[in-house]
């Protein structure tokens, strides 16, 4: 859900949201598909744009209960690839939060990317500006061991030097990643 939540809105109103649910006990698939759209609206109303979300929600939450009985656990059994093929046809599911679910709900290994990584990746010219997402996660696939756990912690990692260093504006000076760019300044994006 917090995958769903989190499209264009920052993590603290997702956190408020999820709270809520878990308040009303229904961060389990099919109570949370028993409640109504416009009650399921004001519930996750401070994750922003609540009308549509609540659509991108129910729309998972049916393929959820159909194809995993309403568990992700039954998913993480699935071929990956078949999986994230289905995951990508439910309304609402771009690349980004279906690898989010992928790897942070089902424990699959698929890499995330998202701004963050594309930024930091772009300026240390390991990926071309303007790489597409596929190219770019297939980048970080092919350069890492397939495993969730590592895929997780690189994208923290990526995260939290895109949020104190590589912002729009970079601030290389400290940044731990600095060596990297041997002399040069980073590749403007």
């Amino acid at each position: 859900m917090g995958a769903i939540l989190t499209q264009h809105t920052a993590w603290t109103n997702v956190e408020r949201a999820l709270r809520t649910l878990r308040a009303h006990k229904l961060l389990e698939a099919r109570r949370l598909a028993a409640v109504p759209a416009a009650d399921l609206g004001r519930l996750i109303r401070s994750a922003g744009t609540f009308r549509v979300k609540t659509r991108r929600l129910r729309s998972f939450l049916k393929f959820l209960l159909a194809r995993g009985d309403g568990r992700m656990a039954r998913l993480r059994r699935e071929d990956l690839q078949s999986l994230r093929a289905a995951l990508l046809a439910v309304p609402g599911l771009g690349p980004e939060t279906t690898d989010a679910i992928l790897l942070y709900a089902a424990g699959r290994p698929v890499f995330v990317v998202d701004a963050y990584t594309r930024r930091v990746l772009a300026r240390h010219r390991l990926i071309p500006p303007g790489a597409s997402y596929e190219a770019i996660r297939s980048f970080v696939e092919s350069h890492l061991p397939s495993d969730p756990r590592l895929f997780n912690e690189y994208h923290a990692l990526l995260v939290a030097v895109g949020k104190r260093h590589c912002r729009t504006v970079p601030r290389c000076l400290d940044c731990p990643l600095r060596f990297d760019l041997q002399g040069r300044p980073p590749r403007a994006i």
